[in-house]
């Protein structure tokens, strides 16, 4: 099977590695060998809703599920796929059945055997409840299982990505004999869980910290390194920094840090930080309505928002230039990027001019309406972009309120409940728009309940027909017309307003060796890890 050709980032960084002979590593210049022992202090932050990203895919789930619960496959840097639950597969050439030989001798935490039952379940239950599964898995009709080690995917129509899907931060696989019978959403082992993988879980302290021992039955001996792993919980951003510089942290992903701190952790010689590890989660900053309220649902009180945000103040004063100004929902990476500009540019004056005509004037205090921006609590950048919006829109008389809440209540309030008016998040592209790109446009996953998928209620069916037909196009040349043609009809109608793609930096103690191999960066499953002397 042919696959696309990866975003320039993959080739670019694989070349450099290749040509200074090193390995795929975030200690290039390190060729000891792997030391046995020690507790790695892990920060993640904010405090995970859930240990398993089954339900729920939100950042801090992701850095936690991989390391007991693993997937199918492996991705090297160039997202090749590598052996993981699976030791070898093949893709028919009509694209229709995918097979999987599974590993041998592996075992639940529980002691029960893994068996093709467990990947089947797996598959069916994230077509059914995962974020992303019903589109990723959407031309899956059968799971076949002919013997314990072999599971053969049968579908319906050719899926060109499908192939670059099963990795533990994407389709988790989970036992069957845990799930079976219960309520995938309530299900105890969502926080106690039981995976394959090289940690076993011990216990969470909510507001401190989950506690993970090495398993000793891991399957890939002597793997892993480690004794056991603590994930630290810190909600101020600041003290992370100190933390870090006092030593009692050694690692955290996804710019743990204030941007403004990162310049002073530099020149700290026990301290190094990584760019790399985040081509899966390479994503973009946005604002997203909800086309329920009654100023939202009016195109020109969105067309207004989106010509007073200066994108590129928020990239300079709010990223410190660790963001590329963007306006399409994918990245520019990617090869299926469209780089016309933004329909609506940066204009104040045409702004409150179209606020006027839409029958929106302002009243004694110069306020036309007040709405209300719930920013995602994931690290303090989405709290500072909600500011910067509160002071844009007050200029054209639009007035902000800020909701602050915890991650569990921010994904009830807007996947639930859907009461909210803005919502500033963040959304990777994952590896495929099919992937991380439709589930957030697709009236389809319009799904009450659903963490990161389509809040907004956006629906259009000519934009349900271009994702639909470029989820199953074999054709790269004609796949990349689709997604243009989708781009250029979402920047128009605006459900949301894509602001900046994020350059996310991981903040490690030098003593951590091989925290980053793959394009999973820290989602990985740490069996590689290590702790020098």
């Amino acid at each position: 099977m042919r696959f696309a050709l990866p975003p320039r980032r993959f080739i670019v960084a694989c070349a450099a590695l290749l040509l200074a002979g090193s390995p795929l590593s975030a200690n290039a210049a390190d060729v000891s060998a792997p030391v046995r022992g020690g507790t790695l202090n892990f920060v993640v932050d904010p405090e995970p809703p859930t240990l398993v990203d089954l339900t729920n895919t939100a950042v801090p789930t992701l850095k936690v599920s991989t390391k007991v619960t693993e997937g199918l496959l492996a991705y090297d840097f160039a997202l090749h796929p590598q052996p993981q639950l699976a030791t070898s597969w093949s893709v028919s050439p009509d694209g229709l059945q995918y097979t999987f030989h599974l590993r041998h001798g592996v075992k639940w935490h529980d002691g029960q055997d893994f068996t093709s039952a467990d990947v089947a379940y797996s598959i069916e239950l994230l077509k059914r409840v995962h974020p992303r599964g019903k589109s990723t898995f959407a031309n899956v009709t059968q799971i076949k299982t002919p013997d314990a080690f072999t599971a053969v995917l049968v579908l319906s129509k050719p899926s060109p990505f499908l192939i670059k899907a099963f990795s533990a931060s994407e389709s988790p696989i989970v036992p069957k004999h845990v799930y079976e019978g219960t309520d995938p959403f309530a299900n105890q082992n969502n926080n106690a869980p039981i995976g394959t993988g090289p940690f076993k879980f011990v216990k969470w302290v909510r507001g401190s910290y989950i506690e993970y021992d090495r398993n000793p039955d891991y399957w890939d001996k002597p793997k892993p390194y480690l004794d056991k792993i603590i994930v630290k919980l810190i909600p101020d951003a600041p003290a992370r920094s100190i933390a870090f510089e006092t030593g009692s942290a050694d690692l955290g992903g996804n710019t743990p840090v204030p941007l403004s701190d990162i310049a002073r952790l530099k020149q700290n010689p026990k301290i190094g930080i990584e760019t790399r590890g985040y081509e899966f989660e390479a994503g973009v900053v946005r604002v997203e309505f909800n086309l329920g309220n009654r100023y939202l649902k009016v195109p020109a009180v969105r067309q207004a928002i989106a010509r007073a945000i200066d994108r590129n103040v928020i990239a300079k004063t709010i990223y410190y230039g660790y963001a590329n100004v963007i306006s399409s929902p994918i990245i520019p990476e990617s090869p299926y990027h469209d780089p016309a500009p933004t329909p609506y540019p940066f204009d104040i004056t045409q702004a409150n001019a179209l606020l006027d005509a839409a029958g929106f004037p302002r009243n004694g205090d110069g306020v036309r309406f007040t709405i209300i921006v719930d920013p995602l609590p994931i690290s303090d950048i989405p709290q500072r972009t909600a500011a910067y919006l509160r002071s844009s829109l007050a200029k054209i008389g639009i007035a902000v309120t800020i909701r602050n809440q915890d991650l569990p209540s921010y994904l009830r309030r807007v996947y639930s409940d859907r009461d909210f008016d803005i919502a500033v998040n963040g959304m990777s592209n994952l590896f495929d728009p099919t992937v991380g790109v439709q589930r957030l446009y697709w009236s389809q996953s319009i799904r009450k309940g659903v963490p990161f998928t389509n809040a907004s209620g956006y629906s259009n069916p000519e934009v349900d027909r271009l994702l639909e037909q470029a989820a199953v196009e074999p054709d790269e040349a004609k796949r990349v017309q689709l997604f243009k043609q989708f781009q250029q009809i979402v920047e128009h109608d605006l459900p949301d307003i894509n602001l900046v793609e994020q350059k996310q930096v991981t903040v490690y103690n030098k003593r951590v060796r091989d925290h980053t191999l793959s394009p999973d960066g820290l989602d990985s499953n740490f069996a590689n890890v290590y702790l020098s002397p």
